[in-house]
């Protein structure tokens, strides 16, 4: 497989407060209402999705994940609207980032090698 991978990442002093992997989170989390249920639906431990939460939480002038403790109803989790706008606006860009990259990769991509030569020894 050949192509460009471009990744965005923004930080906050020494936190990552969101790229490929914590937007994918946030997207999960819309999508199941769970922070537990996302991760496993990412393949992330339940400490690593917790962690990725709150540490997406602490970057940003506001929440971007709300959660409800459980109950008669039990607990669950919803994107803030702020969160669901730091979610579309981190789209954006990466479909930006990778529009505007297409034309100046084209001709690297052109001379790049489907699958590598084996190394010599």
């Amino acid at each position: 497989m050949t192509g460009l991978k471009l990744k965005a990442q923004f930080v906050s002093g020494s936190e990552f407060a969101i790229g490929p992997g914590k937007a994918a989170l946030l997207a999960a989390i819309a999508s199941t209402g769970s922070i537990s249920a996302a991760g496993r639906a990412l393949g992330l431990s339940y400490r690593r999705t917790w962690l990725m939460v709150d540490t997406m939480n602490r970057c940003w002038r506001e929440p971007l994940v709300a959660t409800a403790h459980g109950g008669n109803r039990g607990g669950g989790a919803t994107l803030t609207v702020f969160g669901e706008t730091v979610l579309q606006r981190y789209r954006d860009l990466d479909a930006a980032l990778s529009d505007a990259a297409s034309g100046p990769a084209a001709a690297l991509l052109a001379d790049l090698l489907d699958v590598p030569r084996s190394p010599k020894g």
